[in-house]
C-alpha cells in the first residue's frame, strides 16, 4: 500500500524540536508588554520584535499627559496577575504612576533589548506563497528625518488599542483660535517637554480664561485639576454623564473613608500591612472579586442597575447642591454604563467653584479669541483644551491587506467583525489585542487582555509544533460570532438557539442598547456597538481559555499533505542531546490532592 501524502512522509527531526519563528509584536503598551513577556516565556526558539511608533513605552500612558490623568479603576486592580506593586500611592493611581509601573515590567522582564521605539508600522501585507506578513517599518533617521525598511513575520501580534488615534473636534474655525489650542490625546503647549509634569506646562496659566470642550473621562479629570490653577474656566458639555461614587465596596470603612473622602491617599502604615504577602493577596483577591462582581449593573432593569442609578443620582445632587441648575443639565435620563462610567474625583466640586462656568449650549464656532454658543452668547479665551477623544472607527490609516488582496478597511466596514475579538477570516497568522469588541464595560480588563495574549500564544505554539504555514479562522465562523455579539446587544432580546432560553442567561437587555453618545458605539447615540466584549470580564477569560482549533482552516508548511508530519522521526530532543533529562515527565507529574469521593449522582 503506498504512503499518503507527499515523499518526505515525515519531519526529519525529533516530535519536539521547536522549528525558529519570527514573531511581530507592535505597540508597547500593557498589551504588547504581556505579549513580549509571553512570547518569550513559552514559545522556544523564536526572534521577536516589538515596534512601538511613541518615543516611551507604556501606550495610552505614555502617550496620555494631560491635567489629572489617573486610572477609573482602583490601581491594586490595574496591574498584571503575575506582577504586583504594593506602594500604590492611592486608590485611583495617577498617569505618571501607571507608566512608571509598565516600565517596572519591562525592566523586571528584560524587554528593552526587544522593543523599538519610535518604529511606526506603516504597511502590512500577508504572502500567499511564503505565509508570512510583509511589513514596512518607518523611524527617524538623523539625515533623511524617516526612513522606512521592511520585515517579515510569522505571526504578528497587534496591541495598538481603540483609544490611539485621537482626533480634533468638528467645529468651525477651529484653525483659526490664536491662543494655545491643546487636545487631551496629544498634550503639546509648548511649555515643557513631554516628561514635564503638567503642572509645569500649566504653571503661567493662573491669569488663563481657559475653555474645556467635553464631559468623558479626560474632560472630567481636566477639568477638576485645572480649576484652582487657572483664572476662569468654562467647560463645554454637549451631553449628559453619570459620576459614579468612588468604587471601594466593603472596603471603604476599612480605610476610615466617608462620602467626602473621593480618592484615598494611602498611607504608610497602610503600605506597610501590603508588604506581607498574606495581607496584601486577600486585600486585592477581595478588592478585583468586588470589581468583577458589578456586571449586573450593565443589565437593564436589574435590581442593581436601579439601586445604583437611584443612589448615583442622589450622591450628584447632593455634590451640586450650590448649583442644581447643573444637575438637569449633567444626571442622565439613560442607564449608568450607557456610556463609560468614571468616578471623577473633584470633577463635581469644581463645576460648583465661582471661577468655573458649566455651559450645555451647543458651540457654533470657534473664533481666533473664544467660542461662540448656538444662542450668540461668546467667551472670549486664552485656552481651548479639546477632550473630544479618538477616533473609534478602527480605520488603522495605513494599508493591511490580507490573503488574495484582501483589504482591512474593507472588512471593518460598516462595522468590524472578528472571531473573539482576536482573528479575522482573510488575514491568516494574525491575532489582535483590544480590538474591536475587546473592551469591559465593567471588571478587569487586564484579565481580558492577559487571556488575549495566552490564546495568540497558544496559536503560535500549534503553527510551530504541527509544522503549519498558516492557520486562519473560517468565515462561518466569524459570522456565528458576530451573530451572537448582534443577539447580545440586541434592543429586544429575542429567543435563541440556546435551547429556547434568553441570549442574556440572567434574562435582559444590556444597558448598551440605550439611546446615548458613547465611544462604544463609534460616537453615535445608536447603532452597533463595535467596542466592548458581548458579556463580563470573566466570560471573556472562560471563552478564550480553551481555543476551538476546529474553527480554524491550517495550510501546511513546505506542502505535506500527513496530517501526522509533526510526528517527526520517532525520537525526541533529549535523545538526540548528550546529557539531556531523559526522565524529564518525572518533573511535570500533576499530583492529585487527597479529596473526598465524590458524592454520586442520583
Amino acid at each position: 500500500m503506498p504512503l499518503a501524502g507527499s515523499d518526505t512522509l515525515f519531519a526529519a527531526s525529533a516530535i519536539d524540536a521547536a522549528r525558529p519563528m519570527k514573531i511581530v509584536i507592535v505597540g508597547a503598551g500593557y498589551s504588547g508588554i504581556i505579549a513580549g513577556i509571553r512570547f518569550l516565556q513559552r514559545v522556544p526558539n523564536i526572534k521577536l520584535s516589538i515596534y512601538e511608533a511613541q518615543a516611551g513605552v507604556g501606550g495610552c500612558w505614555f502617550s496620555n499627559r494631560y491635567p489629572g490623568l489617573a486610572c477609573d479603576i482602583p490601581a491594586h486592580c490595574y496591574q498584571l496577575s503575575f506582577h504586583e506593586k504594593t506602594d500604590w500611592s492611592s486608590f485611583y493611581a495617577a498617569g505618571p504612576e501607571i507608566r512608571a509601573y509598565l516600565e517596572s515590567v519591562v525592566d523586571k522582564y528584560n524587554l528593552r533589548p526587544f522593543i523599538q521605539l519610535e518604529h511606526r508600522l506603516t504597511s502590512a501585507i500577508y504572502s500567499d506563497a511564503t505565509g508570512k506578513w510583509n511589513l514596512t517599518i518607518q523611524r527617524p533617521n538623523k539625515n533623511l528625518g524617516v526612513e522606512e525598511f521592511e520585515d517579515s513575520a510569522d505571526v504578528l501580534f497587534t496591541g495598538m488599542g481603540s483609544l490611539s488615534r485621537w482626533k480634533w473636534p468638528d467645529i468651525d474655525g477651529i484653525d483659526s483660535f490664536t491662543g494655545t489650542l491643546v487636545h487631551s490625546a496629544n498634550w503639546e503647549t509648548g511649555e515643557g517637554d513631554h516628561n514635564s509634569p503638567w503642572e509645569d506646562t500649566v504653571r503661567s496659566w493662573k491669569d488663563k480664561r481657559v475653555g474645556v470642550v467635553g464631559v468623558g473621562s479626560s474632560a472630567i479629570q481636566i477639568v477638576a485639576a485645572l480649576q484652582p490653577k487657572v483664572k476662569h474656566l468654562c467647560n463645554y458639555v454637549r451631553g449628559k454623564t453619570w459620576i459614579a461614587s468612588p468604587f471601594l465596596g466593603d472596603r471603604a470603612e476599612a480605610f476610615g473613608m466617608g462620602k467626602e473622602e473621593s480618592n484615598y491617599q494611602f498611607t504608610d502604615k497602610d503600605k506597610e500591612n501590603f508588604s506581607d504577602p498574606a495581607y496584601y493577596k486577600e486585600f486585592r483577591r477581595d478588592l478585583e472579586s468586588q470589581l468583577n462582581s458589578i456586571h449586573v449593573v450593565t443589565l437593564r432593569g436589574h435590581p442593581v442597575q436601579e439601586g445604583g442609578r437611584a443612589a448615583f443620582k442622589e450622591e450628584m445632587l447632593r455634590r451640586l447642591a450650590s448649583k442644581p441648575e447643573i444637575a438637569e443639565h449633567l444626571i442622565p435620563d439613560f442607564a449608568i454604563g450607557c456610556r463609560r462610567l468614571t468616578p471623577g474625583p473633584g470633577y463635581l466640586e469644581a463645576l460648583c467653584q465661582d471661577n468655573v462656568d458649566f455651559i450645555p449650549t451647543e458651540i457654533k464656532q470657534i473664533t481666533p479669541t473664544g467660542i461662540e454658543t448656538v444662542d450668540g452668547k461668546f467667551n472670549e479665551l486664552d485656552v481651548i483644551v479639546c477632550a473630544t477623544g479618538f477616533d473609534t472607527s478602527y480605520q488603522l490609516g495605513f494599508p493591511v491587506i490580507g490573503r488574495g488582496g484582501v483589504k482591512l478597511s474593507d472588512k471593518y466596514k460598516p462595522h468590524p467583525k472578528l472571531y473573539l475579538s482576536i482573528a479575522l477570516d482573510g488575514f491568516p497568522n494574525w491575532f489582535q489585542s483590544l480590538g474591536p469588541n475587546s473592551a469591559v464595560g465593567s471588571g478587569s480588563l487586564l484579565i481580558l487582555i492577559e487571556r488575549q495574549v495566552d490564546y495568540a500564544v497558544q496559536a503560535t505554539l500549534k503553527l510551530q509544533r504541527e509544522h503549519l504555514k498558516s492557520m486562519e479562522v473560517k468565515p462561518e465562523a466569524v459570522e456565528d460570532w458576530d451573530v451572537y455579539l448582534e443577539h447580545h446587544f440586541s434592543k429586544v432580546k429575542p429567543f435563541n438557539f440556546f435551547n429556547n432560553i434568553r441570549t442574556n442567561p440572567i434574562g435582559f437587555q444590556t444597558v448598551f442598547s440605550e439611546r446615548c453618545r458613547s465611544w462604544y458605539k463609534q460616537g453615535k447615540e445608536e447603532g452597533r456597538v463595535v467596542a466592548l466584549w458581548p458579556g463580563s470580564c470573566l466570560h471573556a477569560a472562560r471563552a478564550l481559555e480553551h481555543p476551538r482549533w476546529e474553527d480554524y482552516n491550517y495550510e501546511p508548511l513546505n506542502g505535506h499533505t500527513n496530517r501526522f508530519f509533526w510526528a517527526g522521526n520517532g525520537t525526541t530532543v533529549a535523545e538526540e542531546t548528550p546529557g539531556a533529562d531523559r526522565a524529564w515527565y518525572l518533573s511535570e507529574v500533576d499530583y492529585p490532592p487527597a479529596t473526598p469521593a465524590p458524592v454520586p449522582l442520583h
